[in-house]
């Protein structure tokens, strides 16, 4: 049985891992954390949304951070301190923009391939992730908003997802919680929602019941291919220990740059800081007054999840600011007062703040696929879509993996849709 490690144990190391031991691989994950899913899988918006599939390689997205960018509590925020990373990426970022139309469509077809293997995956592993197929209704509030989201749907169609133009009466109708003056929305009745942190949890659990060996509290240190195998240095307390594979698979979200760098292959992801808070519902008026259809505010760049009976997230906004992890209250504020002015009737009494760095590629893509030593493969870089592409991107890694490295197990696999790697 050929041996393969999964570096990374958030939403798409776990994916993998998973993908590879269905496909008879003998698998060992390792993740620095105690536990899978603590850092960029932890606390999400929650939306498994093909409608959010439209990639920010736009000049509109240009415009806005430069207008944005002195205000503390603008959806997008760039600090414009230089660095030689930050500087490659957007110069790779703005080579990428006449590839927008092609990378949005691209994106919207892998996301509604992906729901039907996540789908498939908590049902035959008996995960309860809180999923919720309400639909994602996305509000805007000027014409100009409303008629660029008329084209963005032109080229979801094109990728294969419906989603239908409403009125402020049929949002009301759609969503009757919901407080204040729209021009419009559009409602993609085949999005969903659904708790990141319980699903990969959940997931993990599966992968160990399948025999991979899940390694937490392993620290990196280093990781090599003479392209023949591949090693993985981790360190515990004083001690470190080398382990060797047939073959590895990054999947290490914002660490993945530097690891694909001691691994000779360029991996240019940047970290792009998002913030969510969790709303506790405590009480029967506010979880009356909680949405229960996932939103999305177009002006604002927030998303909602209702999560159970009991908790609401509302999550978002975009801060090129390196791998600052920092909490800043100046950020958090937004989503509360958003929350207070769209849902009046939910207590914001009991909030819990969270941050999170999503790993962006500059062409709004995940790299899937190989390196350059045969014996290397990624599976990161899904920036604001880890949790609406994972099933996807892992089932095509592990296709990438069987179709290089073959394996001695018997175990039947699952069919798997043939894609082209992004």
């Amino acid at each position: 049985m050929k041996t393969i490690a999964v570096i990374g144990g958030g939403i798409t190391g776990v994916t993998t891992a998973y993908a590879l031991a269905r496909r008879g691989f003998s698998v060992t994950l390792f993740e620095k954390q105690r536990y899978a899913a603590m850092e960029t899988s932890f606390a999400n918006g929650g939306q498994l949304s093909a409608s959010n599939a439209e990639v920010w390689t736009h000049w509109s997205t240009i415009l806005k951070g430069l207008k944005w960018m002195l205000k503390s509590d603008a959806p997008l925020l760039l600090n414009p301190k230089p660095s030689w990373h930050k500087i490659s990426w957007f110069c790779q970022f703005l080579a990428a923009m006449p590839h927008y139309e092609k990378n949005t469509i691209e994106t919207a077809r892998l996301a509604i391939a992906a729901r039907e293997h996540l789908f498939t995956w908590a049902e035959r592993e008996g995960i309860d992730f809180d999923l919720k197929k309400q639909g994602i209704l996305h509000i805007y509030r000027d014409q100009a908003g409303f008629e660029h989201a008329g084209k963005v749907s032109q080229l979801l169609a094109k990728g294969g997802l419906e989603r239908r133009a409403v009125t402020p009466d049929e949002m009301h109708a759609i969503e009757p919680t919901l407080s204040g003056k729209f021009y419009g929305g559009y409602f993609t009745e085949s999005d969903s929602t659904g708790d990141i942190h319980k699903f990969t949890s959940g997931l993990a659990a599966a992968c160990e019941r399948l025999g991979v060996q899940c390694r937490y509290d392993q620290e990196i240190v280093a990781v090599d291919s003479d392209g023949k195998r591949a090693s993985v240095t981790v360190r515990q307390g004083a001690d470190t220990e080398t382990s060797t594979f047939d073959a590895m698979v990054v999947c290490a979200g914002t660490a993945s740059r530097a690891l694909a760098n001691q691994l000779g292959d360029s991996v240019n992801i940047y970290p792009v800081k998002g913030y969510s808070i969790t709303v506790n519902l405590l009480d029967d008026a506010s979880r009356a007054a909680a949405p229960v259809v996932s939103l999305l505010d177009d002006e604002t760049k927030l998303v909602t999840s209702r999560l159970g009976d009991s908790r609401f997230r509302v999550a978002g906004t975009a801060e090129f600011n390196g791998y600052n992890k920092d909490i800043r209250a100046d950020r958090i504020r937004p989503l509360i007062d958003w929350v207070q002015q769209c849902f009046p009737g939910v207590s914001t009494r009991s909030v819990v703040p969270w941050a999170g760095l999503r790993p962006m590629m500059p062409d709004m893509l995940p790299r899937v696929g190989r390196g350059k030593k045969p014996c290397v493969f990624y599976n990161t870089g899904h920036g604001h879509l880890g949790w609406t592409l994972s099933a996807i991107t892992a089932d095509m890694v592990g296709d990438v993996v069987l179709q290089s490295m073959g394996s001695t197990s018997k175990q039947s696999r699952p069919s798997t849709l043939t894609t082209a790697s992004a």
